[in-house]
């Protein structure tokens, strides 16, 4: 049905072409020979290079390309789908922003091929919709460029948000070159869009009479969660598969020695992981505020703080003043004498809010709690969540379809969470089983005296969350990935 139907567009644009140029040469030459002439040479190149531009060889089947256009180092569910691949023996062609490093097994995949575009800026002169429409230009013409100018790729497995112009461009590309066009649906790029522009604004409709017009046109689709797969077969007439986020092997509850090392490494940087007392005499244990080592024996620090930790991009879509709304309610709590034990809060990640929040977070004055916002390289995420006593989410979705990754991390690490409410969060997040729900700042408060009101404890709640986690493990990615990704890709050959 795809070839059939990439096949008559590809004919429909050579007809096009081909009657365009009749019509011209009709109107403009008065020598019919030599119009019906060079008419043929142009028909002849054209079909020239589209015949070129679908040459196969011997490996086209086992190459795929995987497209986001965004920072590859902070898309992690699109690193995952590479190292999957590879893994089944595909030759990958990462396109994408490398801003920020991606995960070291990327980067020595010998299978795994980074091709880095740049994020184009526009005009940055005259109107905004100026600066908006020539981005949108000169990110198609480059993404044409590079997808026209690699070898053919048996599929382009492409992530939306964010889709526009890469959506229409990845159709095109495909349909020229005979190779079947995958979307992977992690949001709606509109509904984020609307959270700076509000939902009525012009290119806001743009934005989603563009993804229902282009998005129907993959081969194939998939999507994070039931909800969204159901909204895209109810609301947009396509038919996608839920590829629910899974942890890797990396996410995991870290080892004492590993908490160890990277709290010190931490704590160069970091007070808040210095301990109280961190000039020791040579030959002396090494000490974090959450660790010691002594006879290369590590053990955690009595009457240590609570490790609480969140990750975010600092977008629209997650409200931080909670969090720290409720953490003045937590040193409240403290103060007003209940026996609570100190916090230091670690929230992760970059973004454009990260400076609005670093000097709201400067403003506060606590006593019992201290915060920092580090970014972590690929390999250190996942040990210090595998360190971390209680995690945070307050990602709200756009669309109240998609589920936050960094919850599916966290569980991998069998850490419980305290989570903001949404429409399909209960899909990952059960309520009084692995995590708490909550609504607003004061809600977050209480369930955090409750959570850690027994800590360092493993009797309480908190540890009550964790050994359900460790007995509840599901799937992990590679084994979620086999079922209902290959199957699609494996298909075409």
């Amino acid at each position: 049905m795809a070839d059939h139907y990439y096949t008559c567009m590809t004919f429909l644009s050579v007809s096009a072409l081909t009657t365009v140029l009749l019509i011209v040469f009709y109107l403009t030459s008065a020598n019919a020979t030599w119009s019906v002439v060079s008419l043929t040479v142009i028909v002849v190149c054209v079909s020239q290079f589209l015949r070129k531009l679908r040459e196969r060889d011997g490996q086209t089947d086992r190459r795929v390309c995987v497209l986001v256009l965004g920072d590859i180092g902070r898309s992690p569910r699109m690193q995952y789908h590479a190292l999957s691949l590879s893994k089944h023996g595909y030759n990958v062609t990462f396109v994408g922003f490398l801003d920020t490093k991606p995960h070291q097994d990327v980067l020595r995949d010998e299978k795994i091929r980074i091709v880095p575009i740049a994020e184009v800026k526009g005009i940055r002169a005259g109107p905004r919709i100026l600066t908006y429409v020539t981005k949108v230009i000169l990110q198609s013409v480059q993404l044409l460029h590079v997808l026209l100018k690699m070898e053919l790729q048996s599929h382009i497995l492409m992530q939306n948000p964010p889709g526009l112009p890469s959506i229409a461009v990845a159709w095109l590309v495909c349909g020229l070159r005979g190779s079947r066009f995958v979307i992977d649906w992690h949001n709606y790029g509109y509904t984020i869009m609307a959270l700076s522009h509000g939902a009525g604004h012009p290119v806001v409709r743009l934005a989603k009479w563009y993804e229902h017009l282009f998005g129907p046109l993959a081969t194939h689709s998939l999507c994070v969660t039931n909800a969204m797969k159901d909204d895209l077969q109810r609301n947009w007439g396509i038919k996608a598969t839920t590829l629910y986020d899974r942890p890797p092997s990396i996410f995991r509850e870290t080892p004492l020695k590993l908490r160890h090392d990277l709290f010190m490494r931490l704590a160069k940087t970091f007070p808040q992981f210095q301990s109280s007392g961190s000039e020791h005499l040579e030959g002396e244990a090494e000490r974090t505020v959450f660790s010691d080592l002594a006879d290369d024996t590590v053990t955690l620090t009595p009457g240590r703080p609570a490790l609480l930790l969140s990750s975010t991009s600092w977008t629209e879509d997650e409200d931080f003043s909670i969090l720290l709304k409720a953490l003045e309610e937590y040193e409240g709590f403290i103060k007003g004498g209940a026996s609570l034990p100190s916090l230091v809060c670690v929230i992760t990640g970059k973004g454009p809010q990260k400076e609005y929040y670093k000097k709201l977070i400067a403003s506060l004055h606590f006593e019992h709690v201290t915060i920092c916002t580090p970014w972590l390289e690929a390999e250190d995420y996942p040990v210090l969540l595998g360190s971390a006593d209680l995690g945070v989410c307050l990602h709200k979705s756009s669309s109240g379809l998609d589920l936050p990754m960094k919850v599916v991390d966290m569980f991998g690490c069998c850490l419980p969470v305290c989570a903001i409410s949404f429409n399909c969060l209960h899909e990952l997040v059960k309520h009084e089983e692995n995590g708490l729900i909550f609504r607003d700042s004061e809600e977050l408060a209480e369930q955090l005296k409750s959570l850690l009101s027994d800590f360092p404890s493993a009797e309480g709640r908190l540890g009550v969350f964790r050994r359900n986690l460790r007995a509840s493990r599901g799937q992990r990615w590679d084994d979620n990935w086999d079922q209902n990704v290959l199957p699609l890709i494996s298909a075409a050959q």
